[in-house]
C-alpha cells in the first residue's frame, strides 16, 4: 500500500511502515511541512496515496468534497509513541485494504475502528 503520513504525526511513522514493505512517505520529505491541508490532500490523492493523520480536518474536507479519494486513515486516541503507531495499523492494515483500496475514512478511535466508506454524503 502507499501512504503519505501528515506533519501531524512522526516521520518515524513512514519509516516504521517503509520497514515493513508499504511505499509510505511523511509530508517533511515532499516539502510539505507547511502545507495547508488542502493541499497536502491534493499530494495524497495525485499519487493515490492513503494519508494517514491524527488531523480531523481531512475528515471534513472529504465530506465537502464529497471525494472518494483518497482514503484516510486517522488516529484518534492512539498510542503517541511512532513505534506503536506503527504496529497498530500494520496489524489492522489486513482487514482495512479493501475499504482502503476501495476509498474510506478509517478511524482509530479508543479501543474501536470505524470505517465510512468514500464519499461521505454522496
Amino acid at each position: 500500500m502507499k501512504f503519505l503520513v501528515d506533519q501531524a504525526l512522526s516521520p518515524l511513522v513512514a519509516d516504521g511502515l517503509m520497514a515493513q514493505g508499504h511505499d509510505a512517505v511523511h509530508v517533511c520529505t515532499r516539502g510539505l511541512s507547511s502545507a495547508p491541508d488542502e493541499v497536502i490532500f491534493e499530494h495524497a490523492a495525485a499519487e493515490d496515496r492513503i494519508l494517514i493523520s491524527a488531523d480531523t480536518d481531512f475528515g471534513a474536507i472529504l465530506a465537502l468534497r464529497r471525494s472518494a479519494r483518497p482514503s484516510v486513515v486517522l488516529l484518534r486516541r492512539v498510542p503517541r509513541r511512532p513505534a506503536l503507531q506503527v504496529e497498530v495499523l500494520v496489524a489492522n492494515l489486513p482487514n482495512l485494504a479493501e475499504f482502503l483500496q476501495q476509498g474510506a475514512i478509517v478511524v482509530f478511535d479508543d479501543a474501536r475502528i470505524r470505517v465510512r466508506l468514500l464519499p461521505i454524503g454522496g
